[in-house]
């Protein structure tokens, strides 16, 4: 079974120095591949204008590709030639492949490429000619994952009108595979699509190699995501088939986690060694995505851990394989230094940055609910400043103080609306010293904050140095720069409350006049958005705000679950009509909805009372699905008794 591990270049661009000097590593860990997730990130000689500003030269990759294969290391591009090409449609010259058009035929600015448009082929031929050098283990793996458009273009519709949606989608798998294996390479894509299109599989390519990627731990099969984890088997249609299967954990974090989930992440390597060994798979390959959050070495660290299961096979346990990782990346370390390690940053796991419940203070912070645990913050506050005491590698040290940077502004916001409550309160109740005191203890708060965001600032170019370009700016800290703003509009909106107390009741940068609150239940998780909607005095439904409910880790990746998070939105008017609604694929349950200023708590009327209102409807088991977020598929109506 061949080992392989990917680097996600077309989402981070690492420094070419930083990557060579890992490639020893890896050949000293066991593998034997390396995929290269491209994108744009490279220069394609054929197609000059797909690059972006920071991709490396052609010239870069071939020196890359021929240090790997010294090492003994096999290079395989990724290429992605169905979804995720954005990178390609972006390109004005290029965007009339785009699968999604407007109703007058014009292609639209984001979406995915066409399949049946013969540029479409003529383009995937250049992006081969231009890999081909990079191609040292004889293949290239073409992605084909999350095509969720399939079929919407006129031309795809008369296609899968004929033939069917299964059989549009392996006729282009096939023209690809025709082109590849003409170069003398073998063709490989992701698996996902045929678990939603496994009436593909028979009319596809013999020869190919389909690689099944599932993200969290699991017993014995891995689970689709969109039909509400429900469990599936592809290796039985495939073997039949004469395609090579290849079992696909990974690394790493999701979207804005500033540390991977590091218990999930290898039971994740743990359950896909043992079901690549029991299906007879052809390959492992650890994957990576999206690591620009992240010091390069919280992941690096799973990779090595992963060596644990062909090097050490008896060391089966999380602290084991995290301890090895350690050993690997900093061989003068004890024992006992690596284990310590691994139990710090195991412990980082019962405090991690998941889900779109934790993330959306990075884009906002008046959406605190008024039942949210201040505990909790306090908590996580004091757990980060007793883990930064355990004298961490630099990279984890580093990517400590960042996580303890968000648990300080969790805290901080929390803190402001807590305060902005209670300054109403006490406006109501005429306490004119206490309402001075407490405004008073609140700007002290915040202007102390300014020093918590110089340490996040420097936390954040730790990470970022380590491996990337010094001249441009990572997400995190354009993060700070947004919460430096949000700080400042919080201190003005005080000093404002001090010159007129007043102000108190209107809406501020950290609560609104009014918050809509209620508890979000994703009892059956899925891919489903909530949505919060106002009614303006025309009829019109406008949105105030939105989440997600995916959480990205092990406890949610079931049918079924018991994920319950409070959900807040600012509002002005407590006389208006609101609505709940969901969007996507699946069932959350709605509860305890609320309307409040911190001083008075308004319930809906009696007929829209309920204990657990369920919204949407039961996930997909078998197909395509549509998913449309723009479209409400349940709500629920809402409106407020103000009571004289």
């Amino acid at each position: 079974m061949i080992r392989a591990f990917q680097w996600d270049l077309a989402r981070q661009v690492e420094r070419l120095d930083w990557l060579l000097a890992q490639l020893p590593r890896y050949a000293d860990w066991g593998y034997q591949e390396l995929y290269l997730h491209l994108e744009d990130a490279v220069e394609y000689p054929s197609l000059p204008s797909v690059a972006r500003g920071d991709a490396y030269r052609h010239r870069d990759l071939a020196v890359l590709v021929e240090r790997a294969d010294r090492l003994g290391i096999k290079v395989v591009p990724i290429v992605n030639l169905l979804g995720h090409t954005q990178y390609l449609i972006k390109t004005p010259e290029l965007r009339h492949l785009n699968e999604l058009c407007h109703p007058d035929g014009t292609p639209l600015e984001r979406g995915q490429i066409c399949p049946v448009l013969s540029q479409t082929l003529e383009i995937a031929e250049k992006l081969f000619n231009d890999v081909r050098a990079f191609c040292s283990a004889g293949k290239i793996h073409v992605g084909l994952d999350e095509s969720f458009h399939l079929g919407r273009h006129p031309k795809s519709r008369e296609e899968v009108s004929a033939i069917g949606l299964a059989a549009h989608f392996a006729r282009y798998a096939s023209r690809l595979h025709e082109r590849i294996s003409g170069r003398g390479l073998k063709m490989g894509m992701w698996a996902d699509m045929l678990v939603l299109l496994p009436e593909a599989i028979p009319l596809l390519p013999r020869g190919i190699t389909a690689y099944d990627w599932y993200y969290y731990p699991f017993q014995s099969r891995p689970r689709m995501e969109l039909y509400n984890f429900r469990e599936y088997d592809l290796a039985p249609a495939l073997r039949a088939r004469g395609i090579d299967y290849w079992g696909c954990p990974m690394n790493g974090a999701f979207r804005f986690e500033p540390l991977p989930l590091f218990s999930d992440r290898l039971g994740n390597l743990r359950s896909w060694w043992k079901r690549c060994h029991q299906v007879g798979a052809a390959g492992f390959l650890v994957t990576s995505w999206e690591a620009y959050r992240l010091a390069i070495e919280t992941t690096t660290v799973i990779d090595a851990a992963a060596s644990t299961l062909w090097r050490e096979p008896s060391i089966d346990d999380d602290i084991g394989m995290l301890a090895h990782g350690f050993t690997c990346l900093y061989p003068q370390a004890t024992v006992r230094e690596v284990r310590r390690w691994a139990r710090g940053a195991l412990a980082c796991d019962a405090h991690a940055f998941c889900g779109y419940a934790r993330w959306e203070l990075n884009d906002r912070w008046d959406g605190i609910s008024t039942r949210t645990r201040f505990a909790r913050t306090s908590a996580e506050l004091r757990f980060f400043d007793r883990t930064q005491k355990q004298n961490l590698p630099a990279p984890f040290d580093s990517s400590l103080t960042f996580r303890r940077y968000l648990a300080q502004r969790d805290h901080l916001v929390q803190e402001a609306a807590r305060g902005v409550w209670r300054l109403r309160r006490l406006l109501e109740k005429a306490g004119q010293t206490e309402f001075a005191a407490e405004l008073q203890r609140l700007h002290e708060v915040a202007t102390a904050f300014r020093t918590a965001i110089k340490e996040g600032q420097a936390a954040a170019k730790a990470l970022w140095n380590r491996s990337r370009n010094k001249r441009s700016r990572g997400q995190n800290l354009q993060i700070l720069e947004a919460d430096q703003h949000r700080l400042r509009s919080w201190i003005a909106w005080l000093k404002r409350v001090q010159k007129d107390h007043l102000h108190v009741k209107g809406a501020s940068p950290v609560t609104g006049a009014w918050q809509l609150q209620f508890s979000v239940h994703s009892f059956a998780p899925a891919l489903q958005k909530v949505v919060v909607e106002q009614q303006s005095v025309n009829g019109d439904w406008q949105p105030t705000g939105a989440r997600f409910t995916i959480e990205f880790r092990a406890e949610a990746a079931r049918p079924h679950s018991r994920i319950k998070r409070e959900m807040a939105v600012p509002v002005t008017n407590p006389t208006a009509t609101f609505r709940i609604a969901v969007r996507g694929l699946g069932q959350v349950a709605i509860s305890s909805v609320e309307l409040t200023n911190g001083v008075v708590t308004l319930t809906p009327a009696k007929e829209a009372r309920s204990t657990k209102k369920i919204l949407g409807q039961p996930a997909p088991q078998q197909g395509l699905p549509e998913i449309d977020w723009s479209t409400n598929t349940d709500e629920w109506v809402i409106q407020f008794e103000i009571k004289p």
